[in-house]
């Protein structure tokens, strides 16, 4: 009877290590899911995955300040004159040579036409946030009339494109689509 009490003290012994186990991954598991939950982008923002953009109240030479997905986005419906005078910038000068659109494969050039939506070219709309710092850049301002962080003093042309100041990228370009007249879709 011996051998048979050793049996069944061995079997209960390990019921209680593998019942110990489990508890304990199920507890786990319970306190680190709302730690790893929190993480995820909140209600409000997954609301902003995709918004259309009224721009009709946009006259040339003027421009709008969105949020979009917590964060500023310039929409600027440039004139004519703004427009000419991007095109003979030397890309190659350029602090960042790249688009940074995300409209665009990456490894495009910051030409003027790849950071523009429409058959004219004439939207701009891109992040408004400084890539030095994340302030924000006043619009009309700076060395090249686009935008200027006055923060350390980025200097950003008509086409966000940086040109001189410590920030080290080009303002990006959102996914964005022109889809009438009136209407920007972001996201």
């Amino acid at each position: 009877m011996a051998h048979a009490d050793d049996t069944s003290d061995t079997t209960r012994r390990d019921f209680i290590y593998y019942a110990t186990a489990g508890a304990g991954a199920v507890v786990t598991g319970a306190a680190v899911w709302p730690l790893i939950n929190q993480m995820n982008p909140s209600a409000d923002v997954l609301a902003q995955s995709s918004i259309p953009v009224d721009v009709s109240g946009i006259s040339p030479g003027t421009q709008i300040t969105v949020l979009f997905q917590g964060k500023p986005v310039f929409i600027r419906l440039r004139t004519e004159e703004e427009m000419g005078t991007l095109n003979d910038v030397d890309v190659s000068s350029l602090p960042d040579p790249l688009a940074r659109n995300a409209n665009l494969e990456d490894g495009v050039e910051a030409t003027e036409e790849n950071r523009v939506l429409g058959e004219n070219g004439e939207w701009l709309v891109m992040m408004g946030v400084c890539t030095h710092l994340g302030c924000v850049p006043l619009a009309d301002a700076g060395d090249f009339d686009g935008w200027f962080c006055p923060c350390h003093g980025s200097h950003y042309d008509l086409a966000g494109r940086i040109r001189r100041g410590p920030a080290p990228r080009n303002l990006p370009v959102p996914v964005a689509s022109l889809i009438d007249e009136t209407t920007i879709q972001l996201g």
